[in-house]
Parts: C-alpha cells; structure tokens; sequence
C-alpha cells in the first residue's frame, strides 16, 4: 500500500497557505478534515510534526486551529514532506537473506545506497519549490481546466 502521509500533509498545507492569503481564521482540524474527505483526528496527527517544526502553529479550544507558522514562500516542500514522512525510507528493504551468492551478500547493501540515492533526489527536487509555489501551480492548473 502506497503512504499518503505526504499527500495529506501537503493538502493541509495548501489549504493553510490559501487561508493566510485570505487573512482567514486558523482552520480547525473538522474544517481540514471536511475539505479532505479524512477524519479530523487524522488531521491532527498530521498537524503534530508539522507544528514541532515550526511549519504550522496550533491553538487549541473552541475557536482554536492551525494556521501556517512561516510565509508560505517560506516553507519548503522537502520541509513538509520530513515532517510527512519521519525517517521513514521512501523503499523498505526486503529481509536479509543467508549469504548464499553474490545476490543474496549485497543486494542488501546495494538497495540501501540505491534508496538513499533515490531519497537524496527526492528532497533535492522538493526542496527548490516552495507553499507558496505550489499555490500558485494549483491555480494555474485551476485556469487551464476552465479553459
């Protein structure tokens, strides 16, 4: 099963960015939620990384919620997607295996420095676009759709 954790976080992101464009209110997590599809518990969970680095900051209660903690051209998508994802591999390794031939010795140590290579090039290509580019790229593939 494919991790949507980035997408997701992503999403909350952009929702975030376009409500401090439009001096909203901090959104709550039912409103995130609701403009999901996703549970508001969730959305929470995915608020939690993205507020202990800074990305977001939340306020609790009834007239709380989550608002962007920097300028959206601020904030990275490689920022969002570390706070995504963890430290969690972009490809899981399959189980060592006896040491029988050449494949079985270094296939193991081969995909790890393939990953970190493919990981490494990920973030490279995140980390040069920011929120705030993404925002406007949502809205210029909103206005070729309504061509």
């Amino acid at each position: 099963m494919l991790d949507i954790r980035f997408s997701r976080a992503l999403q909350v992101m952009l929702f975030l960015a376009i409500a401090a464009e439009e001096d909203s209110a901090a959104l709550s997590s039912a409103h995130l939620a609701g403009s999901l599809n996703a549970n508001p518990s969730l959305v929470r969970k995915l608020l939690v990384p993205l507020a202990n680095a800074g990305l977001v900051v939340c306020v609790k209660g009834r007239a709380g919620g989550a608002r962007l903690g920097r300028p959206a051209d601020q904030i990275t998508l490689a920022e969002i997607y570390r706070c995504a994802v963890g430290d969690k591999p972009l490809w899981a390794c399959s189980p060592e295996a006896e040491d029988m031939c050449l494949v079985t010795a270094r296939s193991g140590e081969y995909f790890a420095a393939l990953t970190a290579e493919a990981e490494q090039a990920v973030l490279n290509s995140l980390g040069d676009r920011t929120l705030a580019e993404s925002v406007r790229e949502l809205r210029g593939l909103d206005a070729k759709s309504g061509q």
